[in-house]
């Protein structure tokens, strides 16, 4: 009886101890052994990793001597008038309103003033009259950006599209570029 007494006595001991030891944290003994996971092949052919669905092995990506970079889309052909249509039906029925910009000597970023990474000149564009609030139809746009190419043909005109509910810019892309560089 009295071996039954002090195992129950130790256990009342543990159990009002747990609670504390509940909290700690065991300590860092280490990293596993490596032996302990499967062995993996490297493949060291880099045809394998990317396709694009052909029998083409690598792609060729933009070759940065000599071509500008203007803004979203700038890596395509210039854009058609159907084109263009469709790209202001798809800023409207995101509800985001309408807003066309010009610059007369510098379409793209370049760097001047400084030439730390991640700087760029040439981001600030002059507004074509006042954005275009409770615009519905793209033609609209377009006709506005006629309007622009009228007044100042030698321009770079894009349009963008102002969420004015996050009060951010969300899209933006070259609608005009003047003789030569296109």
């Amino acid at each position: 009886m009295a071996a039954s007494m002090v195992s129950t006595a130790a256990v009342a001991a543990v159990n009002r101890a747990a609670p504390a030891q509940a909290s700690m944290v065991a300590p860092f003994t280490g990293l596993k052994s490596t032996s302990a996971f499967p062995v993996s092949r490297k493949n060291v052919d880099i045809t394998s990793i990317a396709s694009n669905g052909g029998r083409v092995s690598c792609m060729k990506v933009w070759p940065p001597l000599g071509l500008k970079k203007y803004e979203t889309l700038s890596y395509l052909p210039p854009l058609t008038r159907e084109q263009l249509i469709k790209q202001v039906e798809y800023l409207l029925r995101s509800k985001w309103v309408p807003c066309l910009e010009f610059e007369l000597e510098h379409g793209f970023v370049y760097r001047e003033n400084n030439r730390s990474p991640g700087y760029y000149d040439g981001r600030c564009w002059v507004m074509w009259k006042l954005p275009m609030y409770g615009c519905t139809d793209a033609v609209q746009v377009l006709n506005e950006v006629d309007l622009c190419v009228k007044e100042y043909p030698n321009a770079f005109i894009r349009i963008i599209g102002f969420d004015n509910v996050r009060q951010v810019q969300c899209i933006s892309f070259i609608a005009y570029k003047p003789e030569g560089y296109n």
